[in-house]
């Protein structure tokens, strides 16, 4: 609509801006019989510094930040603090050492096996249970019988603790009149042996608490009979796996006897819980050491070693 106007208002713009520096200037606009008018019409002040930034701006080039640069250089960081090494005595570094260094980690209680061998007379198991348990100690297993000597008896003691404790019990229980000698089998291969004798109920009579519900209907004298003897067969099978043995069968409970290792005995008192325990027992283990197998080559190989001259036990010239 205005495009005729435009073109000849616009070009004289900027020089209309620049000479009229006063808020006042003049609007043009169509009257509704199409002749042009013009109102005097109030405009805020325009700064010409606004013009000229943005037209300064609008024209720097890509070389501005090197020019930058070249005109504003950075200034050198300060050199960093030179510190000279300090030379610490002998006894100095010893000290830092000592207090720098960690305490040892408590390692965890160790089993050990202790053998003693004793006068077969009164009053040696009180003298040697009141050293141990002076010293604080725990005994898990203690086992007292004669041995194939009248007036000797062997005493096997198992109990958890650390090496040198354990060593230091040892070399005081060996200091007792009746003692002859205290083995230690810790680190010797032996052969461990444990009696256990357990006692489980009747499937009938009595019953652990998870078969509650089950053991509240009442059953019939055939319903009765059949649960008695299968609940018989599981025993005997989990004592066929174990190999014990069934010495003793009741109306109500059956007596079942088990000889092996110490852990093996727990594990066959964790699986026999569900049948139900009346009562159990052990006797506590019983060790004695294997016997070395030494292999014939090996021994003859000592041997030839052994007939060789050694020369450095010869006398000189």
């Amino acid at each position: 609509m205005y495009s005729g106007i435009s073109r000849r208002i616009l070009p004289k713009w900027d020089q209309f801006v620049t000479s009229h520096s006063s808020r006042s200037t003049f609007a043009f606009s169509r009257n509704h019989q199409g002749n042009i008018i013009a109102s005097k019409y109030i405009i805020p002040a325009i700064p010409i510094q606004i013009f000229n930034r943005d037209k300064s701006t609008s024209i720097k080039s890509s070389t501005s930040a090197i020019e930058f640069k070249l005109t504003h250089p950075r200034k050198k960081a300060p050199p960093l603090p030179v510190f000279e090494p300090i030379t610490p005595s002998a006894e100095e570094a010893v000290t830092n050492i000592l207090y720098n260094t960690p305490a040892p980690y408590p390692s965890p209680p160790k089993r050990h096996v202790l053998n003693c061998l004793v006068q077969n007379e009164p009053g040696v198991l009180s003298r040697v249970s009141g050293i141990l348990a002076g010293r604080g100690f725990n005994i898990d297993s203690l086992v007292v019988a004669s041995t194939e000597a009248s007036d000797l008896s062997r005493m096997t003691i198992v109990l958890r603790g650390h090496d040198v404790v354990i060593e230091q019990a040892r070399r005081q229980l060996e200091e007792l009149v009746p003692v002859w000698a205290v083995l230690d089998y810790t680190q010797t291969s032996i052969v461990e042996r444990e009696l256990l004798l357990v006692k489980s109920p009747d499937a009938t009579s009595v019953l652990p608490d998870d078969y509650a519900d089950y053991k509240a209907r009442p059953l019939t004298p055939s319903e009765a009979l059949r649960q008695k003897h299968a609940h018989l067969r599981a025993l005997i099978d989990l004592c066929k796996i174990f190999k014990a043995h069934v010495i003793d069968v009741a109306n109500d409970n059956v007596v079942i006897e088990l000889t092996a290792k110490p852990t093996r005995l727990d594990s066959f008192v964790k699986l026999l819980k569900p049948f139900g325990i009346l009562e159990s027992a052990r006797s506590g283990m019983m060790a004695l050491p294997r016997t070395p197998l030494l292999d014939k080559k090996a021994s003859v190989i000592e041997e030839e070693e052994d007939a060789g001259v050694d020369a450095t036990m010869l006398p000189p010239g």
